[in-house]
């Protein structure tokens, strides 16, 4: 129970933030994600946390790992299939400054070969699914070991 409010609280303000105005498109082979997408994006991915990982899972039955939990997130909310491993993820979609950040948008951790990804759910916070024995997770940006990290953000 203790896990669920603050879940229910981050997905209310997502619902409220939700409302802003879209991106300025970039270019004729950028589609941005609708702010409804970006929205739907961050709750469904909230929805399988406790989900457990497993290496080169890609659904909620088999597990995920965290490109798999990208992948499974925006195929089901936003009809988009991203690349399947997080080397791919790094250069898909557009990049974003951290003042841009929005719910939907791709955290990518690690600088000239990235290592890990989640999905950025506002606040501060984002969902991934992190090891081996553990468990899709609700994590922060700003957690001592992922604040130590070269973070990059890109929007699909």
């Amino acid at each position: 129970m203790r896990r669920v409010l603050p879940c229910l609280a981050l997905t209310a303000s997502l619902l409220i933030a939700g409302c802003g105005s879209a991106p300025p498109s970039r270019g004729p082979a950028y589609r941005a994600l609708s702010a409804e997408q970006s929205s739907d994006i961050a709750i469904h991915a909230l929805g399988l946390v406790g989900t457990p990982y497993r290496y080169g899972g890609n659904t909620p039955d088999s597990g995920f790992d965290c490109s798999g939990l990208i992948g499974y997130v925006y195929k089901s909310r936003a009809g988009i299939a991203p690349p399947r491993t997080v080397a791919q993820l790094s250069g898909f979609g557009e990049p974003v400054d951290t003042d841009d950040l929005r719910t939907g948008d791709l955290v990518i951790f690690g600088s000239g070969r990235p290592f890990h990804a989640g999905i950025y759910v506002g606040e501060g916070r984002f969902v991934h699914a992190p090891s081996t024995g553990g468990t899709v997770r609700l994590d922060r940006l700003n957690n001592v070991y992922w604040a130590r990290q070269p973070t990059a953000f890109r929007r699909p």
